[in-house]
């Protein structure tokens, strides 16, 4: 595992094929307009304007829990860990792993984001709980946003190439539960309350 803390100051601004990014364009959208969102990423500005969103209500928004992935092995799609390290999903085996995709510009995404942080507090060392932002500038955006969401438990993961939401073939936000051993359980598209009784009966059925 990394050990994970103080400021980021990484600023990455990586290039997206135009193939992956019409695949992203074809999916279906949960709760977040991604077209718009193309549109908004133009600047770090985005990112203030969204973490004023962080803690609205979520059950303002809808989710559905899909379990036909179940028993399907975590993909082996590269990321980055706050310390700009390379990180896959397999580096947090040992212990159930709930991996949330999400992204500054997302409104349902920054929504759930501080019963997400609080979920992660309180997980200690029973569940890792990893939020990999899916902003395509990366730490330009996602690291201010953190600074201003003043989140307690949660560290900026970085997917700026989309190769997690890829592999999913999923919308945005899209929270997945893994086992000990990295076969999925099911996973959440759209945002929940991860304080709630709905997400605390969900959690129990790994253990958690």
């Amino acid at each position: 595992m990394l050990l994970l803390s103080g400021v980021f100051a990484i600023r990455r601004v990586p290039k997206i094929g135009l193939a992956t990014l019409a695949l992203l364009m074809a999916g279906s959208i949960a709760g977040c307009d991604r077209e718009k969102a193309s549109g908004e990423q133009a600047g770090a500005g985005q990112s203030k304007l969204a973490a004023g969103q962080a803690g609205k209500d979520i059950a303002a928004f809808h989710h559905d829990v899909v379990r036909a992935h179940a028993g399907k092995p975590a993909p082996g799609a590269l990321f980055r860990g706050p310390d700009d390290a390379p990180v896959t999903l397999a580096d947090f085996r040992g212990r159930p792993l709930l991996v949330n995709l999400w992204a500054t510009w997302c409104i349902p995404c920054v929504a759930e984001m501080p019963t997400l942080d609080a979920l992660a507090a309180a997980s200690g060392d029973a569940m890792h709980v990893v939020a990999v932002a899916q902003d395509r500038q990366g730490a330009e955006v996602v690291d201010p946003w953190f600074q201003q969401a003043g989140l307690k438990a949660l560290q900026p993961y970085l997917d700026p190439e989309m190769n997690l939401l890829v592999a999913f073939n999923s919308a945005l936000p899209t929270t997945i539960l893994f086992d000990a051993e990295g076969r999925e359980v099911w996973r959440v598209v759209g945002a929940i309350d991860w304080q709630g009784k709905e997400a605390q009966a969900l959690l129990a059925e790994a253990g958690v």
